[in-house]
């Protein structure tokens, strides 16, 4: 075991390095894998010159394949402000690296009827809603701060590993209030197996992820964003076999010039030491 002692507040954590947890979903660039949005499947292809095929299978001397993808769409990505801003912000650009304290949680959703929180206005009754409410009563057996929560949502089975989010709502979305709250917890990177913190068809206004990286209603600009360094991790795969609790988080993404990349979080399990 690779133990690292961490201090946060008046509280004491140990973590286990020796064997990570990849919440990441593998990505088959020719098989089965998740897709939202209606964007094209992630594909791959050997590198041909007419002369030489980047494929050994074929008679080639390496591997070679061109990759397409879009990382929103297609399997767990991390994303920055630049999502929503007319400066092309890049995430390695304020995702620096690093091990963050986590905690996680899991919710099950509840039908926004059933909730007090505010609705998106083009919103049915029906649909799936991460509240306020929900998020508090889970973060409730986890007392003390951390910079990144993990959400998983019931229920939770490997289907959500090639599942296609298609229509106005086809998952769970948080509420303004549940996004409101992340803030108030000075949460910096949120990770969720959801293909977005919104709902898919919302007219644009995208209140979640207004609402934690502080951009007003309208801004464009990446400079008027109050928490420009804030991080959303969408699409990713927390197994069952991953139990709640404290976690230190390892968010590894390539060095792409891109709002939104593949990224592979990794969990390093915690225990509170006193």
């Amino acid at each position: 075991m690779t133990a690292l002692t961490l201090t946060r507040g008046d509280r004491r954590y140990v973590a286990d390095l020796s064997d990570p947890l990849s919440i990441a979903m593998p990505l088959d660039f020719g098989g089965v894998q998740p897709n939202h949005f209606g964007a094209p499947a992630a594909t791959a292809r050997a590198l041909e010159d007419g002369r030489w095929i980047g494929d050994v299978r074929a008679g080639g001397s390496v591997n070679c394949e061109q990759l397409v993808l879009v990382p929103h769409c297609n399997g767990t990505h991390t994303e920055c402000v630049g999502h929503l801003t007319t400066d092309r912000l890049a995430v390695h650009e304020v995702l620096r690296g690093g091990l963050f304290l986590a905690r996680l949680v899991t919710v099950r959703p509840a039908p926004l009827g059933a909730t007090a929180e505010t609705p998106d206005a083009d919103a049915a009754a029906d649909e799936p809603v991460v509240t306020r409410a929900a998020l508090a009563a889970a973060l409730a057996a986890l007392p003390g701060e951390a910079d990144a929560l993990v959400l998983r949502t019931l229920p939770n089975d490997a289907s959500k590993l090639g599942r296609r989010y298609e229509g106005n709502a086809p998952a769970a979305y948080l509420t303004a209030e549940a996004a409101d709250f992340l803030v108030a917890l000075d949460v910096q990177h949120v990770v969720v197996d959801l293909p977005s913190l919104d709902r898919a068809h919302d007219g644009g206004r995208l209140v979640a992820h207004r609402a934690f990286w502080g951009l007003p209603d309208g801004a464009r600009r990446a400079h008027e964003a109050v928490r420009r360094d804030a991080t959303v991790t969408e699409l990713a795969w927390i197994a069952p076999t991953i139990h709640d609790g404290w976690y230190l988080l390892d968010l590894q993404v390539p060095a792409f010039l891109s709002d939104a990349v593949p990224s592979r979080p990794l969990l390093y399990p915690a225990r509170h030491d006193g």
